[in-house]
């Protein structure tokens, strides 16, 4: 299903967390050398839009889904979600995330972001109107606001490297 267009821009930060996950992905396994590099690197998305991105929700989609009793048990789910996902980010803001840590971490983020996605995002459209869709995409539009507006650059560390 096409994406209703209040979610695009909910639907462009969840693009560009999943993009930090395929990298980590791909730069397994990770040299001890960079894990500090890495982390400073998911700090970054967090304080730059990630923890702007769980506000929006929190406050503006969250709220709205609740009015449709079938979503409550995954709205549960994803708050869960964002409870153990802030830890992580924690984590590596206190550089105490492992080598192994960060694949797990990635695999973490990708699958929350998948089942906002695909049930959530998916259901939400099926179950608004146009008129309550839009509402909601000026509160999420407000509520983003302040979220960068500017590319997370890598460092040499983090930059995805040919395969050999």
């Amino acid at each position: 299903m096409l994406r209703d267009k209040s979610l695009i821009p909910l639907s462009h930060q969840h693009q560009q967390a999943l993009a930090l996950c395929v990298r980590i992905d791909r730069a397994q396994p990770i040299p001890e050398a960079d894990l500090q590099a890495w982390q400073a690197e998911i700090e970054r998305h967090f304080e730059q839009e990630i923890k702007i991105h769980f506000s929006a929700e929190e406050c503006a989609l969250f709220p709205s889904a609740r009015q449709f009793p079938e979503l409550l048990p995954l709205i549960e789910e994803l708050i869960a979600d964002h409870a153990a996902l802030r830890e992580s980010f924690s984590q590596a803001k206190a550089c105490r995330m492992s080598a192994e840590g960060l694949p797990a971490f990635a695999r973490e983020l990708s699958a929350h972001i998948r089942k906002e996605e695909r049930q959530l995002f998916e259901r939400l459209q099926q179950l608004m109107t146009a008129q309550d869709l839009a509402v909601l995409g000026v509160q999420l539009e407000a509520a983003l606001k302040d979220a960068a507006q500017s590319c997370i650059l890598t460092n040499e560390a983090t930059k995805l490297k040919p395969k050999r």
